[in-house]
């Protein structure tokens, strides 16, 4: 990844249309998906009057399901040329069956739907990554990436707000407001399947190695590649679910009433933080701005870890929501300059696959180590894991023109 040496101004030129329709998709399919998802924990244990295993259950099967598809979606993608139709299917799947949580009246109803709209998620996630980056440019990747996930975060805001809105304000119960997700799901699939134009002949643009006469990653790339995912999976290995921060805010003393209004604070600094963010990865490189992120990571989480106030807990969310910007995007964007394109799907489908594969085991380390140490040796651990991924990143993943890729 080479240093940009053109420091343009960071809003020199629009995003591509394709690269806003992208947003847009996400943000309609993340507010119909988040008018439903805080309400589940509810919904299972007291409308349907089921234990908490339940959604244990519900989650853990969901989200390895996602996992793995995210990998094999992405390389399907590559094998088909194709990323557009696999996008279709995952957001169409996962917005027709989300109402049909209204109708569920058993733990196995709520499990497989539960299930199906993560394998939705598994399907597109890939190759959508690999559709925006294919529709920028490189000097505009990373601020494409960072309003992508902008998009995601707003949509994670208005989502829970509709439902509250709907709930405390006309009295809609929750299995109708399971129904009113439809009408965001429509939209969603309106713009993915009629406005996302895909290039036709992206493939046919790929440099091709002139020895074997098909386009692979170089030795160099792929080492720098495998860096950059050993560095992805562990730091991942130390981020264990944001859910633990609203549980230490709680125990310092933050109401359980205002859980939502925190949730909504830390989206909200995540949407403003990842465009500009983004764009900085445009102009100074993607890997000193991941190490700054990460860096931000450390103190915040450092921060939490040494809160000793309910109200501390305030402006620290604000900071970490920094984190999110300065590598949410940016992470993306070098995980695209990494790859050739005609690797592009799987490439994402790896990097997917590291940080789903992590994120359990640094869940559950991070709930024993909370039970027998404390808050304090928990957030410790996830700073130092960060640290530690910092200097591989830093120190392994050289900076040049070979690890770039149109």
């Amino acid at each position: 990844m080479p240093v940009m040496k053109n420091k343009k101004p960071l809003e020199h030129k629009k995003l591509p249309l394709q690269a806003r329709i992208l947003g847009l998709v996400s943000f309609f399919n993340d507010a119909a998906s988040e008018m439903i998802f805080p309400l589940l924990p509810l919904f299972v244990t007291q409308t349907l009057g089921l234990g908490p295993h339940v959604l244990g259950l519900m989650e853990g099967i969901a989200e390895t399901a996602a996992a793995f598809l995210k990998f094999l979606s992405g390389w399907w993608s590559d094998k088909l040329k194709r990323r557009k139709p696999l996008a279709v299917a995952g957001y169409a799947l996962a917005s027709v069956l989300r109402p049909f949580f209204a109708v569920v009246t058993t733990g196995w109803h709520i499990v497989m739907l539960r299930s199906l709209d993560r394998v939705g998620k598994g399907l597109r996630t890939a190759p959508r990554d690999a559709l925006l980056a294919d529709a920028v440019d490189i000097d505009q990747r990373g601020r494409a990436f960072g309003f992508h996930r902008a998009m995601d975060h707003a949509g994670a805001v208005v989502g829970p707000l509709i439902a509250f809105i709907l709930m405390s304000g006309f009295a809609v119960e929750i299995r109708t407001v399971f129904l009113v997700s439809l009408i965001p799901g429509i939209i969603t699939i309106f713009f993915i399947a009629v406005l996302v134009r895909e290039k036709s002949r992206v493939f046919e643009a790929l440099q091709t190695n002139t020895v074997t006469g098909t386009t692979q990653l170089s030795p160099a790339g792929r080492r720098s590649f495998r860096i950059f995912l050993a560095a992805v999976l562990l730091f991942t290995l130390g981020n264990s679910s944001d859910i633990f921060l609203v549980l230490h805010a709680h125990e310092l003393g933050v109401p359980a009433a205002f859980a939502p209004l925190l949730w909504m604070v830390l989206h909200l600094s995540k949407t403003l933080w990842s465009t500009p963010c983004g764009s900085l990865s445009d102009r100074f490189g993607r890997k000193p701005v991941i190490l700054a992120g990460w860096l931000v990571y450390s103190l915040a989480y450092l921060g939490f870890a040494c809160a000793t106030d309910a109200w501390q807990i305030w402006p620290l969310l604000i900071f970490y929501g920094l984190y999110y910007g300065l590598c949410e995007g940016p992470e993306k964007a070098l995980a695209a300059d990494l790859v050739p394109r005609a690797w592009r799907g799987r490439g994402f489908g790896y990097y997917h696959l590291a940080i789903s594969a992590a994120a359990l085991p640094a869940s559950a380390a991070a709930g024993y180590l909370w039970k027998d140490f404390g808050a304090g040796v928990a957030l410790g651990v996830g700073a130092l894991a960060a640290l530690l991924a910092s200097a591989l990143l830093g120190f392994g993943l050289k900076e040049n023109s070979s690890t770039r890729e149109a």
